[in-house]
């Protein structure tokens, strides 16, 4: 996938009961391919997942290079055995309702959100921030 052309999936899509998944796959391919622009892998999102499936981004990216989407959701899915629904349901949460929790962080989000769209003052998240920005909101 070439990311100065066009954007990864959403964070919210799924792969094996996890969202992001499918964005780091992305990701990861299109660093893999020097075609990342001005992506990041590893993102701080992407480091919430590694962490919980206990995998290093070289890891992540290798796999993600080499397998196809139907063998990476079963890697994916082994990862995960010993996690239970609650464990990924709090995990997509974390994901999903993250939002910047520092002074700096708040400064980045807010010049990104007025740059895309000053207006949307409920665009809380950054996985909200990255679907306006990315034109799915």
């Amino acid at each position: 996938m070439n990311l100065t052309k066009e954007f990864p999936r959403s964070p919210r899509e799924r792969m094996a009961g996890l969202a992001h998944i499918p964005r780091m796959i992305d990701k990861a391919r299109a660093a893999g391919s020097n075609q990342l622009g001005e992506y990041i892998f590893p993102c701080p999102l992407d480091n919430i997942l590694l962490e919980f499936l206990g995998v290093k981004p070289e890891v992540f990216q290798q796999k993600a290079c080499d397998e196809s989407e139907e063998l990476f959701t079963d890697w994916i899915g082994d990862r995960c055995q010993n996690r239970t629904l609650k464990e990924k349901e709090e995990i997509n949460a974390e994901i999903l309702n993250n939002a910047p929790n520092t002074p700096e962080k708040r400064e980045a989000y807010q010049k990104i959100l007025s740059r895309v769209d000053a207006s949307r003052k409920d665009i809380t998240t950054w996985v909200e921030l990255i679907d306006l920005e990315e034109g799915r909101l």
